[in-house]
């Protein structure tokens, strides 16, 4: 037996060193027919040996069985999208604006071609791959690991460097498919009678949200590597340090990063990504910057959704003329009416376009765009299609100005616009082309959290006529919902049971289920400890909304709009006659020793779990964050305590154990 064990750990190191040095060395070690000879034995012997089958093992890339659905991650630092530079000028005011925060201070960036693929999270604890998710919201994701295991260039197990493997290591990267691989794939579907896919980008996305992770073993998948999310026991100086470690852990990055020094050795690296970009054998839109110092990272800060230390560099996307046939105004989940133009149908960058945004009445207006002109159509970023300008010497005197309609194109409802916003939008809150997103948001886990009503079933119960509005919900009864398609008694009856569970609310999940555009979760925080309950609300002017901190005039409009809308009211109260009841006020601390502060916890916590500590924080007013700054109040240290701990000793930043911290917050 030990010759067989042998020989099992003896092929594994193989077929992994031929990986690393294939996919992160770009150095061919072995043949394609010594690769699968080698898999096949190693399949065969842990077929024969089980014992010795482990999780890391080569063969567990070939997928797993199918998930009925993903499941979700919560990141444990959000996942932040980029702010865009739309042209040089832009990317040299994004410049600007570091020099200016960092006054006298040699700034340094490290620059990378921007993938377009789909951005997802290793999470690798000890050494060993064990989780892996999708960007999603930022703040949680799909949980794709089983299907992110099939992918040659992700290493199940890491390998060892100049520096240890952390204890915790979460790394963000973009997965992706070369073009050739794509046309290959292409190929293969057509001849099979299957649909052909539309570009790399939606066909590396698409093979990672198969719910069969065997199907996207065939897929042609592969990852680069870019940026660190949670980190434990080690920590690094530079974001290049960084980068630089990853290679020697099994991790692939991209070999065109580069350093640059000065502001015009970045235009300049802009400059010639952009010029090769049709050489480069995968998809990009633009170049990603970064400051490279993680010190100066965090005297910058993020904004609510970005980081102020990096943005992406988007380079001038492919343009194309055609004719606006028509222009009509759809409506979102929120309400919002965006007026899109109808094209003639047109290629730009290997994809038809047939329709484009016109984002508001006031880019219309600016651009005088009628039905009718001939225009200069986009793919901003490569992606979405937009409207860039009118030729008007093409225009023959036929062509009719456009405005955005005073009532909603599908439900009559009125249509509004703030002094403060550029949207329209509908107010109606049972508007038909709203309705299926406002339930789907209206029973999410954050909102009312009615489990067991998911997209499908939603869809079904409006298409039948079954539901028209979110109050209709708590009218259903068992039969009704039994008597849908792939329904069983069993599970009509959890569902009831789901809805009856979320009769019971809070003033902050209510607000923040209506759907009140620019009103989120914390919004329905501050809504709920200032008015306490829904009447008060609702009878709240816009003035008196508008001196409550942390709500600025659009918010102020937005509630005061959706309240004035009579619809809208109706449906409140028929929630309330449905059996909703709220709670008055439970969110606001009524303690506030902690209102101004800010926490962070770090290590293994052994008296309440991480999530724990942190309410317990902000049921004291204080705020409980990810990372230590100069910002930070106080850091508490379990077990085996890392980098965070370290920052904070050099920070001067306060330092407590658990019993300290459970010794200041008493008996909460």
């Amino acid at each position: 037996m030990a010759k067989i064990e042998s020989r099992i750990k003896e092929v594994r190191e193989i077929i992994n060193t031929a990986n690393y040095n294939y996919y992160v060395l770009d150095n061919p070690t072995i043949s394609d027919a010594e690769y699968d000879r080698l898999m096949r034995e190693l399949q065969q012997l842990e077929e024969e040996y089980p014992r010795y089958r482990t999780s890391d093992s080569p063969t567990r890339r070939i997928g797993a069985a199918p998930l009925d659905k993903f499941t979700t991650i919560t990141h444990r630092i959000p996942l932040q999208s980029l702010d865009n530079a739309m042209d040089e000028t832009e990317v040299r005011e994004f410049i600007n604006r570091i020099y200016k925060t960092l006054p006298g201070q040699a700034v340094e960036f490290v620059a990378e071609p921007k993938i377009d693929g789909l951005a997802v999270e290793l999470v690798y604890e000890n050494g060993f791959f064990v989780s892996g998710s999708t960007r999603g919201d930022g703040i949680t994701g799909e949980d794709i690991t089983q299907n992110l295991k099939t992918i040659r260039s992700i290493p199940l197990q890491l390998r060892s460097g100049q520096r240890p493997v952390p204890s915790l290591l979460e790394v963000r990267g973009e997965v992706y498919m070369d073009r050739r691989d794509f046309e290959r794939l292409n190929e293969q579907q057509l001849a099979e009678g299957k649909p052909a896919f539309a570009n790399p980008r939606n066909s590396a996305a698409g093979s990672l949200r198969q719910l069969d992770s065997r199907i996207t073993a065939t897929r042609p998948l592969n990852i680069f590597c870019y940026s660190l999310g949670s980190c434990e026991g080690i920590s690094f100086k530079t974001h290049l340090e960084f980068l630089q470690i990853l290679p020697q852990w099994g991790l692939r990055i991209n070999p065109l990063i580069k350093l640059c020094k000065t502001a015009e050795e970045l235009i300049k690296y802009y400059r010639s990504i952009e010029t090769r970009r049709d050489s480069i054998s995968y998809d990009i839109d633009g170049v990603v910057f970064k400051v490279n110092s993680i010190e100066q990272q965090q005297i910058l800060g993020v904004k609510s959704r970005s980081p102020r230390w990096a943005i992406a560099g988007k380079f001038k996307a492919r343009q194309e003329i055609t004719q606006i046939l028509k222009i009509e105004a759809g409506v979102g989940r929120t309400g919002a009416v965006t007026p899109v133009a109808h094209l003639k149908p047109v290629q730009i960058g290997g994809v038809t376009v047939s329709n484009a945004t016109l984002h508001n009445q006031d880019e219309i207006d600016r651009k005088d765009i009628r039905v009718g002109d001939w225009v200069v159509v986009q793919r901003a970023g490569d992606v979405i299609p937009q409207v860039v300008k009118v030729i008007t010497e093409r225009r023959t005197g036929s062509e009719k100005p456009y405005q955005i309609p005073a009532t909603c194109p599908v439900c009559g409802g009125h249509v509004t616009r703030s002094n403060d916003e550029v949207k329209h939008r509908c107010q109606n809150i049972n508007c038909p082309a709203q309705i299926k997103g406002r339930i789907q948001h209206f029973v999410s886990k954050r909102a009312m959290n009615i489990d067991g009503l998911g997209d499908r079933l939603i869809e079904q119960m409006v298409d039948t006529g079954l539901i028209e509005n979110v109050a209709d919900i708590y009218f259903l009864n068992k039969e009704q919902i039994a008597d849908l398609e792939r329904m069983a008694d069993k599970s009509a009856q959890n569902i009831i049971a789901a809805i009856e569970n979320s009769r019971k609310t809070t003033l902050a999940r209510f607000i923040y289920a209506l759907g009140i555009p620019n009103v989120g979760e914390y919004m329905g925080k501050v809504l709920e400890r200032e008015f306490k309950d829904l009447e008060t609300l609702i009878a709240a002017d816009y003035e008196r909304l508008e001196t409550v901190e942390g709500i600025g005039p659009i918010v102020a409009r937005a509630i005061r709009d959706f309240f004035d809308e009579e619809n809208n009211l109706q449906t409140v109260k028929r929630l309330l006659e449905g059996g909703v009841s709220i709670a008055q006020g439970v969110t606001g601390p009524q303690d506030e020793r902690f209102a101004g502060k800010t926490f962070v916890f770090t290590g293994t916590l052994t008296q309440f779990t991480r999530s724990e500590a942190q309410q317990m924080v902000e049921k004291l007013g204080g705020k409980a964050s990810t990372s230590v700054s100069k910002m930070t109040d106080y850091v508490v240290v379990g077990e085996n305590a890392g980098s965070k701990a370290t920052k904070a000793r050099e920070l001067g930043v306060k330092i407590l154990t658990e019993d300290e911290f459970r010794e200041m917050i008493g008996n909460v």
